[in-house]
């Protein structure tokens, strides 16, 4: 498909909590409280960008399996197919994500810190299938895509956010359309490295813990119009997700698209 038959990409304000659309909208273009509060040495900090994205960081970081896990995210997506990165990834995953989806793909980004949307533009200068903006994705999307690929986003977040994001996610897709998520699972028992993560969970990613023990299938408000396959790695350390939307979620959004007319 051309440029001029692709859907627009820009921000559409929209309602959600019962905001209104221009709150909403404002909402959109800020960096949220628990951001801030909380990531702001590994999110918002232009010094610590520098040393956290880079590969061979991101590998240690997860214990030599961002590769890996990088590689089974990105097959999960076809060459042509548009789809969205649900925020910004150190590393190099972008760019395999891109290479994955080819010249006749598009791949977009949103984040919803303007520092990482600099540096995806800066790292990913020159390549045509991809764009990048700004976005609160606990705020509804304004289109849909082929597939979506959330990868370590959830245990950033409140436990009170996540179904919210986990929602506007998979509305962001058709019948036939994948959503996969990569994030952090309880690790089987006498794993080695169990302890030493709660003590990181504790120090540096205080939402996380909550999620170990969560279904993300069960985080879901339309759960049973999507089929779910879930996959370990590591012992138990690492979950992929993939939602395959179903006749249901087609005829979902038959109906949400009447309703919006």
């Amino acid at each position: 498909m051309s440029d001029a038959g692709r859907p627009s990409v820009a921000l559409v304000p929209v309602a959600a909590d019962g905001l209104p659309a221009e709150v909403a909208g404002k909402a959109a273009r800020r960096v949220p409280d628990y951001l801030s509060r909380t990531y702001r040495w590994a999110y918002l900090d232009r010094r610590m960008l520098y040393w956290l994205d880079r590969p061979a960081v991101v590998s240690a970081i997860l214990w030599g399996n961002a590769g890996r896990l990088m590689s089974a995210a990105a097959s999960c997506f076809d060459q042509g197919q548009s789809v969205l990165q649900a925020a910004a990834v150190y590393g190099d995953f972008s760019r395999r994500l891109a290479h994955r989806l080819g010249e006749d793909g598009r791949l977009e980004v949103v984040d919803v810190a303007p520092l990482q949307i600099a540096n995806l533009r800066r790292k990913l200068r020159g390549r045509n299938n991809v764009s990048a903006r700004l976005h609160d994705l606990r705020l509804p999307l304004s289109r849909r895509y082929d597939g979506i690929c959330c990868f370590f986003l959830l245990h950033e977040v409140p436990a009170e956010s996540r179904a919210h994001i986990v929602d506007n996610l998979l509305a962001g897709v058709g019948e036939g359309g994948r959503v996969v998520f990569v994030d952090y699972h309880r690790p089987r028992r006498g794993h080695p490295l169990r302890l030493p993560m709660r003590w990181i969970f504790s120090r540096f990613e205080p939402f996380a813990e909550s999620l170990l023990d969560q279904d993300i299938a069960a985080l879901a408000t339309r759960r049973g119009d999507f089929e779910w396959r879930r996959t370990l790695y590591f012992g138990g350390m690492y979950q992929l997700v993939v939602a395959t939307a179903g006749p249901r979620r087609a005829a979902a959004g038959d109906r949400e698209s009447s309703a919006s007319r």
